[in-house]
């Protein structure tokens, strides 16, 4: 893991820096579906002991890319299904327009700052189309809707959005497609944020509503042309 001049760690804690480049390699193909991670291999691949690495295992099994068995330890999740990628999105459909519109009556400054720092974060970590996206970019994602969900001010709400999981799964899909420009999605936050900004809960969410029906598009589609490029790959040749 990184190091100063001087040999000694980052003030980042070493649980955050294998998060992170466990993040990435999941999320540029590096590490394939149903690969098994075996924790002395990454512990000895990664610089650190296996506590760190149990640490950042631990959260990235809550996204969803990481699966944890009893008696065999973690291995990287196999992509959604097209059924699965419907079902994730039909559920956000149904809680996330309620989130928006609950946050949309308890507004506060600290709110919107937090918002627009996503967005921003966003901007940062774009990436060109046909490039996987870097992990600052999914991770800013996640925080914007976490911020609506936890504004919402309803506990059980917030656990059951926070119970989906999975929704990285949409990021690993655009790696491999090669598909779905971010400022897209970037665009969809600012008017989730400029609705908010206009303190009208009935227009954030609406506007929640269309970034997830959208997104919905997006990842169906690229979950399609890679179930494509798999079975041409597949195909016998001649």
């Amino acid at each position: 893991m990184s190091r100063t001049p001087a040999g000694r760690t980052t003030r980042q804690p070493l649980a955050d820096q294998v998060h992170t480049a466990l993040l990435a390699q999941f999320l540029d193909g590096r590490r394939k579906p149903d690969e098994v991670l075996n924790l002395v291999y990454l512990a000895r691949e990664f610089d650190v002991s296996q506590t760190p690495l149990r640490e950042a295992l631990a959260r990235l099994e809550h996204t969803g890319l990481v699966i944890r068995e009893a008696h065999k330890g973690y291995r990287v999740a196999p992509l959604f299904s097209l059924e699965d990628l419907r079902k994730l999105m039909d559920a956000r459909l149904v809680l996330e327009p309620a989130l928006a519109y609950e946050a949309g009556l308890r507004v506060t400054p600290e709110f919107l700052d937090r918002l627009a720092e996503t967005i921003s974060s966003l901007e940062t970590g774009a990436h060109s189309p046909g490039k996987p996206p870097v992990p600052s970019f999914l991770e800013a994602d996640e925080q914007f809707h976490a911020a609506i969900a936890h504004q919402a001010n309803n506990r059980f709400l917030e656990d059951a959005w926070r119970s989906f999981g999975g929704q990285a799964q949409r990021f690993r899909l655009y790696a491999k497609a090669s598909s779905t420009a971010p400022t897209t999605t970037i665009a969809e936050h600012q008017a989730i944020l400029d609705a908010f900004l206009e303190r009208n809960a009935e227009a954030a969410s609406s506007a929640i509503r269309s970034h997830i029906q959208n997104a919905k598009a997006r990842a169906l589609s690229d979950r399609r042309m890679v179930t494509a490029e798999v079975e041409e790959a597949g195909s016998p040749t001649g």
